[in-house]
């Protein structure tokens, strides 16, 4: 007779198809399809078309932290949810048409009110973007707490990352490519090509720009809806499809007892700061248009240069996570880009706008030949982007780890409370990004308004981006490797974790009580053989 090996299923593993793994991460791309039509774009709309002045910045921080404030609610609104077609697709289906009905409104609607009617612009700007802010967090909600019910497997779970990242390119890269091409062909330039008017500040540019956006992110959205459709039933759903019931003023005890959930939260909120300001419209405005004197000759080499380097780090940081664990991938990767940015922090340091060969320059555009300096900063620039581009969505993964140890510690699955907690603290740091923005041009500049490529150069500009270009996201990478140094979900630890849930799923199935398999399961050694992963 032969030896029978117990596959994933015998083994208590919820392992993904090949294609749910590949199409349920669009639904980040999704989303993030608006995260640069509306979070990059919007305060330059605000303050260029709409004339609001600050006023579009301080709103893009107010209504993230109501975002941020109402995504424990709608978390704990999808824990409590289970309809005919499951508790994560009726959300990304609210979620995605009241974003586009709401964009069509912001962009294309708004700047139809006249500018005798301005208290109406600020009521409307106000209104329309809060509405916005909630479909966003109904959609977004879905790829954290999501996870949990499409794979539990430690060698697939890293593979999330790279899907996530590729869904991610597919919504945010595109839309990067794409409206500064719409852009330049509305800039008003003077007889030597120089831009006197930015594109940005022609309301015909959103209007394109608009349904773009919404046709990929709909398409996104119905092949992410096809990738979790399989596993969006009951049985998937943590200890055997009990729906938890948790008052919000439980919130705060969860986070307590979940230590890795609390360490997650502040490496998560790094990765998404430094991710933020440094790939900011305005910030890489400044420093390829002002600072370096030609945007549109090396802003899209230098966003194209980094996807590329970040290839490679996608593959190696998979294989740590498979290997070591997400945590050990984490921190790896994050210390490659905080001792690269040191190089590209000394290269703007030493930069001079005087002296073409300590700029960056490219062949495109009416820009020069490649310099020494601009090969060291492709250097330095393309390995850091590499390596934190490749990183930055991994806490979104390790959310399903913190979410399946929940399960484990107290027997409850929440993943939507675990998820929304998580981005809670995530947005209100995020939050932060757009307002310190402005300002900190407004401190290290004096400007009243955000800078455009006609904006002239000055030191003061030149400091801005520095700071917000360097210093800030390296600050927030120390804050993702001192979290980290305590984070105690490491690759073994969750191989334990998904070994006892699995046995207590088991017992369960077969009859026993939830307390009863929570307490004769609860370490490695009490779990039958073939349950072991």
């Amino acid at each position: 007779m032969k030896n029978h090996t117990p596959d994933a299923s015998e083994k208590g593993l919820n392992r993904a198809k090949p294609y749910q793994l590949v199409l349920f991460p669009l639904n980040n791309g999704a989303t993030n399809v608006y995260f640069v039509l509306i979070l990059s774009y919007v305060a330059q709309f605000g303050s260029s078309i709409l004339h609001l002045g600050i006023f579009a910045s301080l709103m893009v921080t107010v209504m993230r932290v109501c975002d941020a404030i109402t995504d424990p609610i709608i978390g704990a609104m999808m824990d409590r949810t289970s309809t005919r077609i499951g508790k994560f697709r009726p959300f990304m289906i609210l979620g995605s048409v009241v974003m586009a009905l709401s964009v069509i409104a912001l962009y294309i609607l708004l700047p139809l009110i006249p500018d005798t009617m301005m208290p109406l612009r600020y009521v409307g700007f106000t209104v329309v973007y809060f509405i916005w802010v909630l479909g966003y967090t109904f959609q977004t909600s879905v790829t954290r707490a999501g996870q949990t019910v499409l794979t539990n497997d430690p060698n697939q779970r890293p593979m999330f990352t790279i899907f996530n990242t590729v869904g991610s390119l597919l919504g945010m890269g595109i839309m990067q490519f794409l409206i500064p091409l719409v852009k330049a062909m509305y800039d008003v330039k003077d007889a030597a090509g120089n831009v006197i008017t930015s594109g940005y500040a022609d309301p015909m540019v959103y209007r394109i720009i608009t349904p773009i956006g919404i046709g990929i992110s709909v398409l996104l959205t119905i092949l992410a809806i096809i990738g979790i459709a399989e596993k969006d039933r009951p049985e998937f759903y943590g200890l055997g499809g009990k729906q938890e019931t948790v008052k919000l003023s439980e919130y705060a005890q969860i986070i307590k007892a979940n230590k890795p959930m609390r360490r997650l939260m502040v490496a998560g909120a790094g990765c998404k700061l430094a991710l933020a300001i440094a790939t900011n419209t305005t910030v890489l405005l400044a420093l390829y248009g002002i600072v370096m004197g030609n945007y549109n000759s090396l802003y899209l080499p230098m966003m194209v240069l980094g996807y590329v380097c970040a290839v490679p780090f996608f593959l190696l940081s998979m294989r740590t996570s498979q290997k070591k664990g997400q945590r050990a991938s984490l921190i790896r990767y994050v210390s490659v880009a905080i001792i690269c940015y040191v190089g590209v922090l000394v290269l703007l340091l030493v930069s001079d706008y005087g002296n073409p060969s300590l700029m960056l320059s490219f062949p495109f555009e009416g820009g020069g030949a490649i310099n020494l300096y601009t090969i060291l900063f492709i250097l330095f620039f393309g390995v850091g982007y590499g390596a934190y581009y490749a990183t930055a969505d991994m806490p979104i993964p390790m959310v399903a780890d913190c979410s399946d140890y929940e399960t484990y510690r107290s027997g409850k699955y929440i993943p939507g409370i675990m998820g929304t907690m998580f981005s809670l603290v995530d947005k209100l740091v995020s939050s932060l990004a757009q307002t310190l923005v402005a300002i900190i041009f407004l401190a290290c500049a004096g400007l009243s308004e955000l800078p455009t490529d006609s904006t002239p150069y000055s030191m003061g500009i030149k400091v801005a981006v520095i700071i917000m270009f360097c210093v800030i996201p390296m600050l927030a990478w120390a804050a993702t490797l001192l979290a980290m140094k305590g984070y105690t979900l490491t690759g073994a630890k969750m191989k334990e974790i998904q070994a006892v849930n699995a046995a207590r799923k088991t017992a369960i199935e077969q009859g026993m009580s939830l307390e009863e398999a929570m307490e004769r399961y609860q370490t490695m050694d009490q779990v039958p053989e073939q349950l072991r992963n």
